[in-house]
């Protein structure tokens, strides 16, 4: 069984809510394990791949509406991060 790690540190600012809304989104798309510990959320699967869970949370991120603002990259072996995006400051 593989683990796969989100890192959703970045995200805690926007809110518990969110964070419950990923876990249950991760859980009806991937049919796994999903468990949710200070600020990492494990995915135990074997059938699901990094890569698509990393589709996976940047198709909540657009559905919540926060794909302006933050970004997912991949950062350690079977770890994704969610990164806040750095904006141009406005004049």
């Amino acid at each position: 069984m593989v683990d796969v790690i989100v890192d959703v540190s970045e995200l805690k600012d926007e809110g518990k809510e969110v964070i419950q809304a990923l876990v249950s989104f991760m859980k009806e798309k991937t049919a796994a394990e999903v468990t949710n510990e200070a600020n990492k959320i494990t995915v135990k699967t074997q059938a699901v791949s990094k890569k698509h869970l990393r589709v996976l949370v940047k198709r909540f991120l657009h559905k919540q509406g926060l794909n302006d603002y933050f970004r997912v990259i991949s950062s350690k072996e079977n770890t994704l991060k969610i990164k806040e995006r750095k904006l141009g400051e406005e004049d």
